[in-house]
């Protein structure tokens, strides 16, 4: 939770995350950019983490889940806040995207279930 709550006001870096407007409706809008924003930059991060996962397992490496699961969507180093955007490319439609990522998971759920203490009884 940290990470996220540190990452979220690293994307919303303007006026410290101060919210200057008195007024309710103002604040609520401004409180739900941020995380509009927050969310859709993780959700960037996220197709772009399965995307290279992907690539990977195309050129024949192994992908342990549990690698996979010190993955964080709170990646920051590529993007420039204060850069150049261009708006011309928004009229360009993307590929469709393929949801699927082959990765089993379940021994990993397994593990974290067994942690916890909910694992089947022996």
């Amino acid at each position: 939770m940290e990470s996220f709550n540190r990452f979220s006001r690293w994307i919303g870096f303007g006026n410290r995350g101060v919210i200057a407007d008195n007024d309710p409706i103002e604040q609520e809008k401004a409180m739900k950019f941020d995380a509009l924003l927050t969310n859709a930059v993780i959700f960037h991060n996220a197709l772009g983490i399965a995307e290279i996962v992907r690539q990977l397992l195309e050129e024949g490496w192994e992908i342990d889940p549990e690698d996979l699961a010190h993955i964080s969507p709170y990646l920051t180093e590529h993007i420039n806040r204060f850069g150049e955007y261009r708006t011309h490319e928004l009229d360009i439609q993307p590929e469709a995207y393929d949801p699927k990522l082959d990765v089993d998971f379940t021994l990993l759920r397994e593990q974290d279930l067994i942690a916890a203490g909910l694992g089947q009884a022996a």
